[in-house]
């Protein structure tokens, strides 16, 4: 029997029994786009999978199967003795409609999707062999070889069922917090223990959590200016409201401050006391010691990144602000994304007890725990001294190329940029003579070879130093050598 539904279901589809995907698979799809175009109405008989099996020359099983197919789905349904049907509980179906879409894409929703400024990235990743990037370290010197022993011995050692069997702590391995811990204590001057400690994802993970766990819409935040729009961006979307304050050769300008505080109440105070970004400037002493005191007087949390403590060259590193809290007011952040490289995404929250209790019952409703293979591996050789010996190596080799690169700042491009030479950090804060549009600048190294921020990501409404980040650290000095010229030939 030659069933007007075979016309419509095979005049334009056929089934190809050279493809991987299976002849029942095929057919199955088949009927299904028949129904949803509604070719084939609610209800309506289709032919006995023995007319199937002849009219294709296909075995009766491949055409049962197909049938079973739709049938699990809710697309069919088959009754004993009567045969198999459309299913009766989908709606009428206009051809019109669907015929309209069924042959492309779904680029856009069909709910609507609230666009915000800040939410606007491009993810743009620079395709050139130079580059004086954002303050990223040197892959090479990196302890690869080590970190990799350290995964594949946790993917061999015993106790396979406590590692993969189950779900570990979502604040993070125990092994992992007692070694960051440890690791504080004896670098920066902290006092904590593994309760003090959570795992992350890197500081924007970070920032985040401490948004979503800790910040109300309508809080007040308080970073410098210029900043990190990142950490910017996570307080807009926590409906926070932000307040910048001015930034000087020695870090955030404390009394602007104070004068907010007397005013209006605030939540939370990020800095980047070490080494402010995007200057590279550290915090003096007086305006630490202030800062602390006025989140005691009145209330505030301080978010401290520290993203770069383990490279200052001048001298030792500045302890923390989280070294002197006696109070409870510090939630301090730190990252191997700097140390070792961006694609190590493994960093920590060190905050008083009942702060890390809170943030872990918040993480748990994003990510319900992190890498804890990573993190074990990283925490065997925070213990075994690897890291300890690479950041001794690689501190001597980043103040080499720092030198090196601000030698040639200066006597290649001295008539046209202004700089100081940073105490610490992977970058060069750098203010370019304000005829030099930078954006255009930055867009002809790029076609000669040379990649650098533009410096828009530093500029806000009543600020804008003509300036950018240039990393050094990440180059060799044949290339940061290379990387100037272009430079100096542009301007």
């Amino acid at each position: 029997m030659n069933s007007p539904i075979f016309e419509i279901l095979f005049i334009h589809n056929k089934l190809n029994g050279s493809l991987e995907r299976p002849v029942y698979l095929q057919l199955a799809e088949i009927i299904l786009l028949s129904i949803k175009e509604g070719k084939l109405k609610t209800g309506q008989k289709l032919p006995s999978s023995r007319d199937f099996a002849s009219f294709l020359d296909i075995n009766r099983i491949t055409v049962s199967k197909a049938f079973e197919e739709l049938q699990n789905q809710g697309w069919l349904e088959s009754f004993t003795g009567r045969g198999t049907f459309v299913s009766s509980h989908i709606p009428e179906i206009k051809p019109e409609k669907l015929q309209k879409q069924s042959n492309r894409t779904q680029k856009n929703s069909g709910f609507i999707i609230e666009k915000k400024p800040y939410l606007e990235n491009s993810y743009f990743v620079p395709k050139t062999n130079l580059h004086f990037d954002d303050g990223f370290p040197d892959p090479k010197l990196a302890p690869l070889k080590e970190l990799y022993r350290a995964y594949r011995n946790q993917l061999t050692r015993s106790g396979l069922y406590d590692k993969f069997g189950s779900y570990g702590n979502p604040d993070g391995s125990e092994y992992y917090k007692n070694a960051i811990s440890q690791h504080l204590n004896e670098t920066r001057g902290l006092k904590t223990t593994s309760k003090n400690i959570l795992s992350v994802r890197g500081t924007v993970m970070g920032v985040n959590l401490v948004c979503n766990a800790l910040i109300n819409p309508g809080d007040i935040i308080v970073t410098g200016v210029p900043g990190w729009r990142r950490a910017e961006n996570n307080f807009l979307h926590a409906k926070a409201k932000h307040i910048g304050i001015s930034v000087d050769e020695h870090g955030l300008v404390v009394e602007e401050l104070r004068k907010i505080c007397q005013k209006q109440k605030i939540r939370m105070v990020y800095v980047t006391s070490h080494h402010h970004y995007p200057t590279t400037v550290s915090l003096r002493i007086d305006r630490r010691l202030e800062l602390l005191k006025l989140a005691n007087e009145y209330g505030f949390i301080i978010f401290e990144d520290d993203y770069d403590f383990d490279f200052h060259y001048s001298n030792r590193p500045l302890l923390p602000l989280a070294s002197a809290d006696e109070n409870g007011m510090v939630i301090y952040c730190g990252s191997f994304s700097k140390s070792f490289s961006p694609a190590f995404r493994m960093g920590y929250l060190a905050a008083p007890e009942n702060v890390i209790e809170h943030l872990t019952n918040v993480r748990v409703l994003l990510d319900r725990q992190g890498d804890h293979i990573l993190d074990n591996a990283m925490g065997e050789i925070i213990n075994d001294g690897t890291v300890q010996r690479y950041l001794r190596k690689s501190l001597n080799i980043y103040q080499d190329k720092r030198d090196y690169f601000c030698s040639l700042l200066g006597s290649e491009l001295g008539d046209f940029v202004n700089f100081s030479i940073p105490n610490g950090g992977m970058t060069v804060w750098t203010k370019f003579d304000t005829s030099i549009n930078l954006e255009k600048l930055a867009s002809k190294a790029y076609e000669k070879g040379l990649y650098f921020s533009d410096g828009k990501a530093h500029q806000y409404p009543n600020f804008n130093a003509n300036g950018t980040r240039l990393g050094f650290a990440s180059s060799s000095k044949e290339d940061l050598m290379k990387g100037v010229d272009i430079l100096r030939k542009l301007i």
